[in-house]
């Protein structure tokens, strides 16, 4: 196993990001959330964990906090956790989540950012996959919100 750009490599394949800033997708469509972590990924080149929470448990249309909890759960290396949501109840779900850990005496290492899912998503990994910090990876998503299409 050797260290390089904070990832593990065994035997010539990526592992977990280390002491990297993961970052979890919530929205109310599985495969929406797969395709912008997949995109999230690639944009913090292969070094940045990206998981998905999208849908019910059932695979159909809704929110899950035990897919956030799962997701969080993969995507946490020890930097901390950057929640982003589509709209409506996946906020919802993702603040539920959040005061369930403050209630737990958990606080601190999972942030939701107020951020455009997408661009976001895309920022936070840029990012993370440059050494930023928990606050400095939200930051980033939150500035998206700045990036003008016209």
């Amino acid at each position: 196993m050797c260290q390089a750009a904070g990832i593990e490599r065994r035997h010539g394949r990526e592992e977990m990001p280390v002491d990297t800033v993961g970052i979890v997708v919530i929205s109310h469509s599985r495969r929406l959330a797969e395709g912008v972590a997949e995109l999230a990924r690639e944009m913090g080149m292969g070094g940045v964990a990206v998981e998905p929470a999208g849908g019910d448990v059932g695979g159909g249309l809704g929110t899950s906090l035990e897919l956030v909890e799962r997701a969080v759960g993969a995507a946490h290396s020890g930097a901390g956790v950057v929640l982003l949501a589509d709209v409506g109840s996946s906020v919802l779900t993702a603040k539920t989540y959040l005061q369930d850990r403050t209630e737990d005496g958990e606080v601190g290492m999972v942030v939701l950012a107020d951020a455009p899912l997408v661009e976001g998503a895309v920022a936070a990994a840029s990012a993370a996959a440059g050494g930023a910090d928990l606050a400095g990876v939200a930051g980033a998503a939150s500035e998206a919100y700045d990036i003008r299409k016209t």
